[in-house]
C-alpha cells in the first residue's frame, strides 16, 4: 500500500510539472503583469507530493518491506535503524528521489524569496527549473523507480555496502546534493535574466545568495567525503584524485569563480556575459558529474550504478539543456556597451578576473585528467589511470603566482589603484617567507627548489590574509574565507611534507621500531555485534620519555553482504594525527599493519569549516 502511494505521488507530480510549465508559458506569452498566486500553490503541492513519496520510501526501509526492490537491494533486518534510514539515499534510486526533492524545495524557496523581483523574471525561472524537474521525474519513473516490486517477496534483503554504513557518509550525500541542486536554480535564474534582459547589479545581488548557498553546501559536502575517506577507507589520506572526487571538485572551482564574478557584477555592473557563462558551466559540470557517476563509466568506490541506459538518458537530457542554454545565450546575448568593462590593470576587478583565469585553468586540468582515460578507452580500448603526479605537475607551478595574486588582490581598490599598495614591507615579508620555507625544505630533506618557492608563497598568503583580519576596511566574511583558504593550503603542504608511514606484516607479540617509536602488537579480541563480527587489535606505541599510547583498530566482517572492512584508530591532537590500521592476510595469523603520523590533519578540517563559515556570514549579511 505504501509502495503504491509513493509511486502514485510521483505520477501526480509529473502532471503538476506539466501543468506548471504550461501555465508559466501562458503567463509569459500573455505578459501577465500580475504574478498569480496559483504558482505558489502548485509548487507547494508538487513539493508536498515528493516529500510524501520520499516519506513512503523511508517507511519502507524502516519496516524492511522487501517487496520493494530498492529496499531488498539495499537493506537488511539486522541493520541498525540509523543506517536503514540513511540507506534510503545510499543507493541510486533513493538518492535521485532526494535529488528531486531538493530541486523542488529550492524552487519553492526561490518563489518565496523573490517577491520584489519582476514577474516575467520569476515566471521564466519557474519555467526553466520545472523543465529540469520534469526531466528528472521522467528519469526516475522510467529508469530508476524506487517503488518497483519484487515477487515473490524475499524473506531477507541483500544489505547495504558496509563502507556506506558510516555517520559521515550518511549526511554527506544530502549536503552535497544541496550544493549540486543549487546550481540548477542559478542556471535557471541566469537564463531567465538573460531572456528578460535584466542582468544587472540588482539581479547579481538577488542571485548571489543562491550562489553562496550552493558553494557552502558543496564545500561542506566535499569536506565530509574527505573525512569519511580518511578514517573509513583505511588509506590514511583525505584526497586521492579519485574520479568521483574530481566530479565534485570541478563545480566547486567553477562556483568559486562565479562567486567572485557576481561580486564584480554587483559592484561595477560588469562581467555580465562571463557571469552567465559560468552559471551555465557550473550546472553543466554538476549534471555531467551525475551522468558519470550513474552511468558506470567511472570506476570508483563512490559510483552508484552500472547501467549505461541510465547514463544515456542523463546524457541526452544534459545535451538538450545545454543546447537550450547556448541558444538562449546567443539569442539574447548582452552587448558589451558598458565602458566599465575595460578594467584598469591594477584594480580589484582585474584581480578577480585573474582569479577566474586560474580557477578555469585548474578546472581544465581536473577535467582533462578525469575524462581523458574514458576517451582513450573508447578510442583505443586501452585502460589507464590518472593519479596524483599528473595533477601535481600541472597545477603546482601555477599555484605560486595564484597565491601571490590572492595575497595582493583583496587589498586593491575598485576601479583604480596605485602601485604603492605593493610596498616594501610586503616585499620584505615575501623575502622572509622564502628564507623560512628554505629552512623548512632543508630540514624536511626535500631537495626541490620548487618546494621552497611554493611554501614561501603559501606563507606569504597566510601572512597577508591573517593581517587582513585586523584591518577594518576589508569585509569580515571575505577575511574569514581567505584566511581559511590560506590555512588550508599551509596545512596541506605541511601534511604532505612531514607525513611519515611504515607498512609491515606482523603477528601477535611482534614489535618494530619506527621514528624512535616502538610499535608492539599485543593481542586480538573477538566480539559479536548486531550485524557484524569484530576483530579488535591491541597495539601499544611507546616513545622514550612519553606515556605509551594504546590503539585499537578493528576488522569488521559483516553478515549481509559478507564483506570485511578495516576501521582505523586515530589519536588526534592540534599538531598531528597518529593513525593505525590493520587488515587480515590470507595466512590467517599474519596481519598487515600500517602506522602513519599525519601532521596538521585537524587544521585541514578546521580550515574547511572556517571557509564555509565565511561563506555563511556573506550569505546572511545584509
Amino acid at each position: 500500500m505504501i509502495n503504491q502511494l509513493g509511486n502514485y505521488s510521483l505520477v501526480f507530480c509529473v502532471l503538476f510539472s506539466i501543468f506548471i510549465i504550461t501555465q508559466s508559458i501562458r503567463a509569459i506569452i500573455s505578459k501577465n503583469s500580475k504574478f498569480d498566486g496559483i504558482f505558489y500553490n502548485l509548487v507547494f503541492l508538487q513539493l508536498f507530493l515528493v516529500v510524501f513519496s520520499f516519506f513512503c520510501l523511508v517507511v519502507n526501509f524502516i519496516v524492511s518491506d522487501f517487496s520493494n526492490v530498492t529496499v531488498y537491494n539495499n537493506s537488511h533486518t539486522s541493520k541498525p535503524l540509523f543506517y536503514k534510514i540513511s540507506g534510503v539515499w545510499g543507493n541510486h534510486e533513493g538518492s535521485l528521489l532526494l535529488w528531486l526533492l531538493v530541486l523542488i524545495l529550492f524552487l519553492f524557496l526561490f518563489i518565496l524569496n523573490s517577491k520584489k523581483s519582476e514577474n516575467s523574471y520569476k515566471l521564466l525561472t519557474i519555467l526553466f527549473q520545472e523543465v529540469i524537474i520534469f526531466g528528472f521525474l521522467l528519469f526516475i519513473i522510467f529508469t530508476s523507480n524506487p517503488f518497483e516490486y519484487v515477487f515473490p517477496t524475499p524473506i531477507e534483503g541483500l544489505g547495504l555496502n558496509p563502507i556506506l554504513q558510516d555517520p559521515a557518509l550518511a549526511i554527506h550525500p544530502p549536503i552535497l546534493y544541496l550544493g549540486y541542486v543549487g546550481t540548477s536554480l542559478v542556471f535557471s535564474s541566469s537564463l531567465a535574466a538573460t531572456v528578460n534582459k535584466s542582468i544587472n547589479s540588482d539581479w547579481a545581488k538577488h542571485i548571489k545568495k543562491w550562489i553562496f548557498a550552493s558553494w557552502i553546501f558543496l564545500t561542506l559536502g566535499i569536506m565530509l567525503g574527505s573525512i569519511w575517506a580518511y578514517y573509513e577507507l583505511g588509506w590514511g589520506g583525505f584526497w586521492f584524485w579519485d574520479p568521483v572526487e574530481n566530479v565534485s571538485l570541478m563545480p566547486w572551482l567553477c562556483l568559486t569563480a562565479l562567486l567572485h564574478s557576481v561580486l564584480v557584477l554587483e559592484k561595477r555592473n560588469s562581467l555580465k556575459n562571463w557571469t552567465i557563462i559560468l552559471s551555465i558551466a557550473t550546472f553543466a559540470l554538476s549534471m555531467s558529474g551525475t551522468f558519470l557517476v550513474r552511468s558506470g563509466i567511472l570506476n570508483s568506490i563512490h559510483t552508484f550504478a552500472n547501467d549505461p541506459s541510465r547514463g544515456l538518458f542523463i546524457l541526452i537530457f544534459l545535451f538538450i539543456l545545454i543546447l537550450l542554454a547556448i541558444i538562449i545565450y546567443f539569442s539574447y546575448e548582452i552587448k558589451n556597451t558598458n565602458p566599465s568593462n575595460n578594467f584598469f590593470w591594477l584594480s580589484k576587478e582585474t584581480a578577480v578576473l585573474i582569479n577566474n583565469w586560474f580557477m578555469m585553468y585548474f578546472l581544465s586540468v581536473v577535467l582533462v585528467g578525469t575524462l581523458y582515460p574514458i576517451f582513450l578507452e573508447v578510442i583505443s580500448n586501452e585502460k589507464i589511470s590518472v593519479g596524483a603526479p599528473f595533477y601535481h605537475k600541472l597545477m603546482v607551478p601555477f599555484l605560486i603566482p595564484f597565491f601571490i595574486f590572492m595575497s595582493i588582490g583583496p587589498r586593491l581598490k575598485w576601479i583604480k589603484d596605485k602601485f604603492t599598495k605593493i610596498n616594501y614591507y610586503q616585499i620584505l615579508i615575501l623575502i622572509l617567507s622564502l628564507v623560512i620555507s628554505y629552512l623548512i625544505v632543508e630540514y624536511s630533506g626535500v631537495k626541490y627548489l620548487f618546494s621552497t618557492i611554493l611554501i614561501s608563497t603559501s606563507i606569504f598568503l597566510f601572512y597577508s590574509s591573517a593581517s587582513d583580519l585586523v584591518k577594518k576596511n576589508v569585509q569580515f566574511p571575505q577575511k574569514i574565507s581567505h584566511f581559511a583558504f590560506s590555512l588550508l593550503i599551509i596545512s596541506i603542504l605541511v601534511n604532505g611534507i612531514y607525513s611519515k608511514e611504515i607498512n609491515s606484516n606482523m603477528k601477535v607479540g611482534d614489535n618494530l621500531t619506527f621514528m624512535n617509536k616502538k610499535i608492539e602488537f599485543k593481542s586480538i579480541n573477538f566480539e559479536k555485534q548486531d550485524n557484524y563480527n569484530l576483530l579488535r587489535g591491541n597495539f601499544e606505541i611507546t616513545e622514550e620519555g612519553k606515556i605509551p599510547i594504546n590503539f585499537q583498530p578493528e576488522i569488521r566482517i559483516y553478515d549481509q553482504p559478507v564483506i570485511s572492512t578495516s576501521e582505523a584508530d586515530i589519536k588526534t591532537n592540534l599538531l598531528n594525527d597518529n593513525f593505525i590500521v590493520f587488515s587480515l592476510l590470507k595466512e590467517g595469523e599474519v596481519f598487515n599493519v600500517r602506522y602513519q603520523q599525519k601532521p596538521f590533519m585537524i587544521w585541514i578540517w578546521i580550515s574547511l569549516i572556517m571557509l564555509a563559515f565565511g561563506g555563511s556570514l556573506a550569505l546572511i549579511k545584509k
